[in-house]
């Protein structure tokens, strides 16, 4: 079996959650733990750090996994979903997974496969164990592909859990009130393992604290300890002035971000907690260490799409953000930038409701939109997606793919224009340009 033969049969043979949305989603553990044990139950061979929330998962992920490279450790990194290739979810140190890994982890796993049926999540967070186990690495960060409870990922016996917060979003699969959907997400919360929760909300905080009571520990909120006292972006950096009050004493601690989505803001506060914690449990990590990698966090994970500048002068941004309190931040963060028109390409989903996002955006004459539609079977139709628009009065047009729409926005724009291209992963990951 060749490399591409073996990818080839991932997305063919094994139901894929990005593609076919529900008909992929197997929840329980049963799956996962069966491929873990007939492969030496990989899990077992490592620390980990096992991160859930509805929003800013990745970029906390590759954040932490940067601090803890950049502090001399061997760092495993598994995310979902990729944008470009499959080979990113698994990565040491910002390496990705070998090929040959992948091709000899499946050729050894056909017997398995046929027996179990496993979706293509639940063979690929065992491949991820393995990997890991095999290359021993000092700690490997977890990211949870949905949810938490049921999640493939919650088989592992973590050091430390974070949950970056909670919001609406995969509500049939996680319930439709916050405090549903926090009792899922805090299923990843284990017995006397330390808990941060990145932004405290009084429905989801009683979810959060009762569960972690029932499992002798506490939960430390990010947003309760470190405040921001300054922010602003210079030489494209996001330059930050933190007070953080640690115990009984406070200190203020300046950082600077290569992530310059204003989201970042929340989500360093999660990863600075982290890193105190971990500290207070014995591993080695010096301030020289934090500050190295949180400017360099794309050079030594390799992250890619969140608040992503692609060119100047129109200056183009792309993001990953999906869903209401995602696309709520970048909107605002587009609108707070100086610019003659804004100029949007979009695209999403179809289990979304698109009409509810799309009011998220501005109306008016300045606001022209480009409407386009991933290659990805779950994309709204584009003409389903500009007549949704049409009933919002927005100027549209309406193309059959994301690099068409970008293009003709590119040449209608006037340097002094903003172009923001998003709506859904997919929309991202289908740039040429990235």
């Amino acid at each position: 079996m060749e490399y591409q033969e073996a990818i080839d049969f991932l997305f063919s043979r094994l139901p894929v959650f990005q593609n076919i949305g529900s008909k992929a989603f197997k929840p329980g553990l049963y799956n996962t733990l069966e491929l873990c044990r007939l492969n030496g139950n990989p899990h077992q061979g490592f620390h980990s750090i096992h991160i859930g929330g509805t929003n800013g998962k990745g970029s906390t992920s590759h954040m932490l996994a940067a601090v803890l490279q950049q502090a001399g450790y061997k760092v495993g990194l598994y995310t979902s979903p990729h944008l470009k290739s499959f080979k990113e979810r698994i990565k040491i140190n910002g390496t990705e997974i070998e090929e040959d890994f992948i091709v000899n982890f499946i050729s050894d796993n056909l017997s398995n496969i046929d027996n179990l049926s496993p979706s293509f999540f639940e063979l690929t967070v065992c491949m991820a164990f393995s990997y890991f186990k095999e290359k021993q690495v000092d700690v490997a960060i977890i990211e949870v592909g949905m949810g938490g409870r049921l999640d493939s990922t919650n088989v592992i016996s973590p050091i430390l859990s974070l949950i970056t917060n909670v919001s609406f979003d995969h509500v049939q699969f996680l319930g439709d009130t916050l405090s549903k959907i926090a009792f899922e997400k805090a299923g990843i919360i284990k017995g006397n393992v330390p808990v941060i929760i990145g932004e405290y909300e009084e429905e989801s905080a009683a979810v959060f604290d009762q569960v972690a009571n029932t499992q002798n520990t506490k939960c430390h909120y990010a947003s309760e300890s470190i405040q921001i006292d300054n922010y602003e972006l210079k030489d494209g950096l996001l330059k930050v002035e933190l007070i953080h009050q640690l115990y009984d004493n406070s200190y203020r601690r300046n950082l600077a971000l290569d992530l310059t989505g204003s989201y970042q803001l929340k989500n360093v506060k999660s990863v600075i907690l982290a890193v105190e914690i971990l500290r207070g449990l014995g591993w080695d990590i010096n301030e020289g260490n934090i500050e190295q990698a949180l400017t360099n966090v794309g050079l030594l994970t390799g992250l890619k799409g969140r608040w992503q500048k692609l060119q100047s002068s129109p200056d183009v941004y792309c993001d990953t953000a999906h869903n209401f309190a995602g696309l709520e931040a970048t909107t605002k963060q587009v609108l707070s930038l100086t610019a003659k028109k804004y100029r949007f390409v979009l695209g999403f989903v179809s289990d979304k409701d698109v009409k509810q996002l799309l009011r998220l955006f501005p109306n008016g004459s300045n606001a022209i939109y480009y409407f386009c539609q991933p290659s990805n079977m779950r994309a709204i139709e584009v003409t389903s997606l500009q007549e949704l628009g049409n009933e919002l009065g927005m100027q549209s047009h309406r193309f059959g793919n994301v690099n068409m729409a970008f293009q003709y926005a590119l040449a209608e724009s006037d340097p002094e224009d903003v172009l923001y291209i998003g709506g859904s992963t997919f929309v991202v990951a289908d740039l040429n340009i990235l």
